[in-house]
């Protein structure tokens, strides 16, 4: 038998830009969706109507610093959420605090080493995929040059990170647009190992044992 899968329903009409996270929450009920500068909570069961969440839209757009890169849901506590940010911060957010999360309840970001800013530190830096473990303890981030390992109890930095482009030369790179490239990660069920994916000429998928 084989299945043949059908569109039920289609929420349109809530975002200006290109959506680049769905997460549905452990309620059953609701999943959010985000594009570069909002985010929006859905029911499942309506499809005309959804509540903005998170909105980093200045009033005006030449004061821009960052944009949302993706989110997550927390996969037991059905009130919190996760969202990544271009300049490589991920922000904790509690949706019983207020109907607009205009602030977090934590932020995990790397502090900057003095004297190693240069003209790619900004670029590199931009988070592209995060995941939480089943537990929900960690979040996995994913930039273009590491792979991270946050422990949401811990503000302070990561607890682990993996090197994934080590040999890469970032001026090669910026000439031909590949610094621009967005890759995922994964945890595994067991949140024993983390994965992520590479370019041809490296291996398809990296993979590091955590513990």
């Amino acid at each position: 038998m084989s299945l043949v899968p059908r569109c039920r329903r289609i929420y349109a009409h809530a975002h200006d830009y290109h959506i680049n996270s769905i997460s549905n929450n452990s309620d059953g009920e609701t999943f959010i969706s985000a594009d570069d500068l909002r985010i929006n909570l859905w029911n499942l069961e309506i499809s005309n109507q959804s509540f903005n969440i998170v909105d980093v839209k200045p009033a005006n757009m030449e004061d821009l610093t960052e944009v949302i890169t993706s989110a997550e849901f927390h996969p037991t506590h059905c009130h919190m959420l996760a969202y990544s940010s271009s300049r490589g911060s991920i922000r904790l957010v509690d949706m019983r605090q207020s109907a607009l999360c205009d602030s977090h309840s934590k932020l995990f970001e790397e502090q900057e080493v003095p004297g190693s800013r240069s003209f790619f530190t900004e670029i590199i830096a931009s988070i592209s995929d995060i995941k939480f473990a089943k537990d929900g303890r960690y979040i996995l981030s994913r930039d273009y040059m590491t792979l991270k390992l946050w422990d949401i109890n811990m503000d302070s930095g990561p607890v682990s990170t993996f090197q994934v482009h080590e040999y890469l030369k970032l001026c090669d790179l910026y000439e031909n647009d590949s610094i621009f490239d967005k890759f995922e990660c994964c945890l595994s069920g067991d949140g024993l190992r983390v994965a992520t994916g590479s370019y041809r000429w490296q291996p398809i998928s990296c993979v590091w044992l955590l513990f």
